[in-house]
């Protein structure tokens, strides 16, 4: 059901491969600032990010790099899940270079659009914490609207290792 890739006028999703760990690491997964609101730590050796990209491959959602449609050059990565046969959800993150760019927003965009233009699908959204206003924009800018506040929801553990509370993002069909 997931496709195999996307892409749109500045960007290429490409499949995560177990090759594409050393780039990952050096790109993104090691930087804390990249890593702040995410739910896990900033990798502090290969391995880690090794261990991120098999775990990846094996599981049931699609793990995408974000890659220039120019050069190629790697911007960030993007997980599409389907938790259930009528919703999907996502995560996504930019390595620190391409921030501010636009390209988180295009990128959700095209997800989105293509969700709800399969026939099972009725809805797509996901979660950020609270304080992540960088990541409530992207949701915005792609059409999801807010849809609640959820009370000590996930744990960030770059802020802290209580849970935080976080808002819901949602678009329907």
């Amino acid at each position: 059901m997931l496709p195999d890739q996307f892409s749109t006028a500045r960007l290429i999703f490409a499949p995560i491969v177990a090759e594409d760990a050393p780039l990952i690491f050096e790109a993104y997964a090691r930087d804390s600032e990249v890593s702040r609101y995410m739910t896990w730590r900033p990798h502090t050796a290969l391995a880690e990010t090794e261990a991120y990209v098999a775990s990846a491959l094996a599981g049931p959602s699609c793990s995408y790099l974000l890659r220039d449609r120019g050069d190629g050059r790697l911007h960030g990565a993007f997980e599409l899940r389907q938790p259930a046969a009528h919703r999907l959800g996502y995560g996504y993150l930019l390595a620190r270079p391409s921030w501010g760019l636009g390209l988180m927003s295009e990128a959700l965009t095209a997800v989105v659009d293509w969700a709800l233009d399969q026939p099972g699908i009725r809805r797509i959204g996901d979660v950020c914490d609270v304080e992540n206003l960088g990541s409530a924009r992207v949701m915005e800018k792609a059409g999801l609207t807010r849809e609640a506040l959820l009370r000590l929801w996930a744990v960030h553990p770059n802020i802290s290792d209580e849970p935080r509370d976080c808002f819901s993002y949602v678009k329907t069909r």
